[in-house]
């Protein structure tokens, strides 16, 4: 009869630290779709616009977006995301006192909806209309569509600055979060720059 074989202990092996959350790892991938989404829109608002007839753009009869308020409008939503990355660098350092900080962030996103919400009714009034020209429906798919994922991200802020009071919100949580804030802070001037200054 053989003998029976007894093979050393080996310790189970330990499974590799994360490099990056699931939650961000997640908006990351979709931060990657959303940026196909918004330069396929740029791409095609860019091919119209080169193609107008006489190279009259806006198309004569539209009204002029208005480039002075909408920058003011930008500046608001370019502060809450300094604010929030400021905020959002001190709680990774291990600062929880940040909940005023996330607030004010969320409170300056609210703002420039709500400017921009402004905009787009006087914008109405004008006669400029998702079925008035091809500049006035490519205004408002590209600015409308920015303008729900701010809502989407502020809903995330609102959530966050809930959990924080709260004392269980995680640094994954957060950086998620912060992570889509960024983007629709960031996408914006490119869009300002795209569709009202070009």
């Amino acid at each position: 009869m053989a003998e029976a074989r007894v093979l050393p202990f080996r310790p189970r092996p330990q499974r590799p630290k994360q490099l990056v959350g699931n939650g961000v790892m997640g908006m990351i991938l979709f931060i990657f779709t959303e940026v196909m989404l918004f330069a396929g829109f740029i791409s095609a608002f860019i091919i119209v616009k080169a193609r107008a007839v006489g190279s009259v753009w806006p198309p004569p009869g539209q009204p002029r977006l208005p480039v002075e308020s909408t920058a003011f409008n930008t500046a608001a939503l370019l502060l809450s995301g300094l604010v929030l990355f400021l905020a959002h660098r001190a709680y990774l350092k291990g600062d929880r006192q940040i909940v005023g900080r996330v607030g004010v962030a969320a409170l300056l996103g609210v703002l420039f909806v709500a400017l921009q919400g402004r905009e787009w009714a006087a914008l109405l009034a004008e006669g400029l209309t998702l079925t008035s020209s091809s500049y006035g429906a490519f205004f408002y798919v590209i600015v409308g569509a920015h303008a729900l994922h701010a809502m989407g991200a502020i809903a995330a802020l609102v959530w966050a600055w809930r959990r924080l009071e709260a004392g269980s919100l995680s640094a994954d949580a957060l950086s998620t979060v912060a992570l889509f804030w960024y983007f629709v802070v960031l996408v914006w001037p490119v869009l300002y720059a795209q569709v009202y200054l070009a």
